[in-house]
């Protein structure tokens, strides 16, 4: 197998390389609980902070805490329970078009009707302000990725999201074609197999799984999407 993404990290094509990445950092202090846990003893690369949740606080004091844990911002426009509710990080008056009739972020059960309504400047706003909390709390993210939106969602998003990843010198997490290969247009590496994410996985079988899986790596860049909140 040849691998573009190996030549541009610099490894042989037949190196398999596993990226395990902790996702939802900041959704609530459990999960950032065993986040940090996962990446201190070793069984993570990353994670990714949610900047709007509840826990987003706690999270970011940890990471200044611990400066050298690997982190990206997962941006959200989304929310996952009906009664842990979190909205934007901009006024709310700003990206009207983000929100649910309570001035929060839509369910995610609700991820087509947001993209439908989402204005690309108010996503712009959004996106871009929690970038900027993140800067301005003195961390160094590694890259941008999404909360359930699939690469943006939308090709509008995903290519918002990549001028601000240029803009701000991070990488993007990037999944699936055609947007693999857009960004390896770019000259960005990205995943040659599909992302497995974990929350798929029932908890009972993911010690087997996850055994069977690493036994049978391919060539190229593999990334594993794992949520401690699932087990």
């Amino acid at each position: 197998m040849h691998s573009e993404t190996n030549r541009l990290l610099g490894y042989p094509d037949d190196a398999r390389l596993l990226i395990l990445n902790a996702d939802d950092l900041g959704m609530y202090p459990a999960i950032n609980e065993g986040i940090f846990r996962t990446i201190r003893e070793g069984m993570a690369c990353s994670t990714t902070l949610m900047v709007p949740c509840p826990g987003a606080t706690q999270a970011i004091a940890m990471l200044q805490a611990d400066p050298g844990i690997p982190f990206g911002i997962h941006l959200t426009a989304v929310r996952d329970f009906d009664a842990y509710r979190w909205g934007p990080v901009a006024p709310r008056e700003d990206v009207p078009s983000l929100l649910d009739d309570e001035g929060d972020f839509y369910h995610n059960n609700r991820s087509s009707e947001v993209l439908a309504r989402a204005k690309l400047d108010h996503v712009e706003i959004e996106f871009r302000a929690q970038i900027e909390v993140v800067l301005d709390a003195g961390l160094t993210p590694t890259h941008l990725d999404w909360h359930c939106l699939h690469n943006g969602g939308r090709a509008d998003i995903f290519d918002l999201t990549m001028a601000l990843a240029r803009e701000y010198g991070l990488a993007v997490r990037v999944t699936g074609q055609p947007f693999a290969g857009l960004a390896r247009s770019q000259g960005m590496p990205t995943v040659d197999h599909d992302v497995v994410d974990s929350y798929r996985i029932p908890t009972a079988d993911k010690p087997a799984r996850y055994h069977q899986m690493l036994r049978t790596v391919p060539p190229g860049l593999s990334e594993w999407a794992i949520h401690p909140s699932t087990g």
